[in-house]
């Protein structure tokens, strides 16, 4: 007799696990989308605020580090929107379409961006969410490419999703050299660029003259 049937009849219940909340045992780690922040959109709203200037000298993110090739930010600092990069990346997915290779995104969307409508009066908050946007800094990595491909191909991929997202954007390889603000250092240190342009000559030690009034003839 099927099981339902004795359930019903001896007044039991069966509890069967639903399919979503189950899952097998698996030590691959889960994927995360890099279009999403990792934890939500959590606590207040966030400002808009400004992409990271390197003003100390740091070239952390500039040069090639997973892959072979990379897709690096070239003009300005700039905002650019998830769904922007979502069509960078679909666009070099079907530009390498059956070839084996492997894609690395190098930044993440993880500033909410929030708008209000048209025509609307001054105050009444900041407005609703409307998408995620990612800061993206000058001389950015934003993608890169590992695997059995020719480098025309993989400069004719970052050159079609290069024209699908803001900006402008250069081909870099592994071992190029890393860039500091807009100054590849390219036979220059860091410690060149660190230092003053011009030498400051001291400063002399001058008398100071004080000019007396001129005496008045007596009356």
């Amino acid at each position: 007799m099927p099981t339902g049937f004795l359930a019903r009849m001896s007044g039991l219940s069966i509890v069967r696990p639903s399919p979503t909340t189950t899952r097998s045992f698996t030590t691959t780690a889960t994927r995360q989308n890099w279009l999403l922040p990792k934890a939500g959109d959590c606590g207040p709203k966030t400002r808009k605020g400004k992409p990271r200037m390197p003003t100390g000298g740091s070239t952390r993110g500039t040069t090639v580090m997973w892959g072979d090739y990379g897709l690096r930010m070239k003009d300005h600092d700039r905002r650019v929107s998830a769904a922007q990069l979502k069509n960078g990346e679909e666009t070099i997915r079907k530009r390498l379409r059956g070839m084996k290779y492997r894609l690395y995104m190098r930044i993440c969307a993880n500033i909410p961006v929030y708008s209000s409508g048209n025509e609307s009066r001054m105050g009444r908050g900041k407005g609703t969410f409307d998408y995620w946007a990612s800061r993206v800094a000058v001389s950015k990595i934003i993608f890169e490419l590992k695997g059995d491909l020719h480098e025309k191909v993989a400069r004719e991929a970052f050159r079609l999703a290069a024209n699908k997202m803001p900006g402008l954007y250069e081909f870099v390889k592994r071992g190029d050299p890393p860039v500091m603000g807009i100054t590849k250092l390219d036979g220059v240190t860091a410690e060149e660029l660190k230092r003053p342009r011009r030498k400051i000559a001291p400063l002399l030690e001058q008398p100071i003259v004080v000019d007396s009034p001129p005496a008045t003839a007596p009356s």
